[in-house]
């Protein structure tokens, strides 16, 4: 049974707690798998199985989760420098990047890292970018103007279609530009932002009671079955479950 905490922002999805069963699926992100305590059981699309403490699995690799360990979970966007890095990382190792010899041999640099297991979940996330992903961090930076601004008027589109033309003339700035803002300063492509903003809209809509049609229509999405189709592709999870059977933290989507 899942049972835990999630924390979602743009980009990255942190769960921490007890790990469910996740039946043989593939995701469109990139996933980290971190056991806590006892280790996590995995079975890659060929049958191979193995028990660690953490793998990197890259998206659209088959996959499965055996339920029980307690562990921290994060679904990385392929798409973003993190991502990219990861599954970079992945293709280093030489092995077959679907098997699940690589996706451990990806993470074994965390086995010799001291993790602090006492932080919190999004912290100990952090921690292992840093270690798995140098590269693919965007570097810390105050955010240009336009692009704080575009974040705070982004949520107010959420409900239609969004085009950068149009948010990037609400800022006063070429979508040209505003576009490389979101690459260089965020790390993550402006359709991918724009895909996780929503994910986290319809989510909390969810979570305080609507619908999942209801959520599904004020984050844009055309239905209920849309919804949970894209929370199965990125995620290998149902939007239901995510709204109501873990706490959520809630997280500032950026700072600067």
């Amino acid at each position: 049974m899942w049972q835990g905490t999630v924390a979602l922002r743009p980009g990255r999805l942190v769960y921490a707690g007890q790990v469910g069963d996740a039946h043989r699926h593939r995701h469109a992100a990139v996933q980290l798998v971190l056991a806590t305590e006892e280790l996590v059981w995995l079975c890659d699309g060929s049958g191979a199985e193995w028990r660690g403490r953490a793998a990197v699995i890259p998206s659209g690799a088959e996959h499965e989760i055996a339920g029980g360990a307690a562990g921290v979970l994060a679904w990385v966007d392929a798409d973003g420098a993190l991502g990219q890095a990861l599954t970079a990382r992945v293709r280093r190792t030489g092995l077959p990047v679907g098997s699940v010899a690589a996706w451990a041999s990806a993470a074994q640099p965390l086995l010799d890292t001291s993790l602090a297991v006492g932080d919190s979940a999004s912290g100990m996330v952090d921690q292992v970018l840093a270690t798995l992903a140098p590269a693919g961090a965007p570097a810390p930076v105050s955010l240009h103007p336009a692009l704080r601004q575009a974040i705070a008027v982004l949520p107010t589109m959420l409900d239609q279609s969004v085009r950068l033309e149009r948010l990037a003339a609400a800022v006063g700035i070429s979508a040209s530009r505003l576009g490389h803002l979101f690459s260089d300063e965020l790390g993550l492509p402006f359709r991918a932002y724009v895909r996780w903003a929503r994910l986290q809209r319809a989510i909390d809509h969810a979570r305080l009671g609507g619908t999942l049609t209801e959520a599904a229509h004020a984050a844009g999405f055309a239905d209920s079955a849309h919804l949970t189709r894209v929370c199965h592709e990125m995620f290998g999870l149902a939007p239901s479950g995510l709204a109501r059977a873990v706490h959520w933290h809630r997280r500032r989507a950026v700072s600067g």
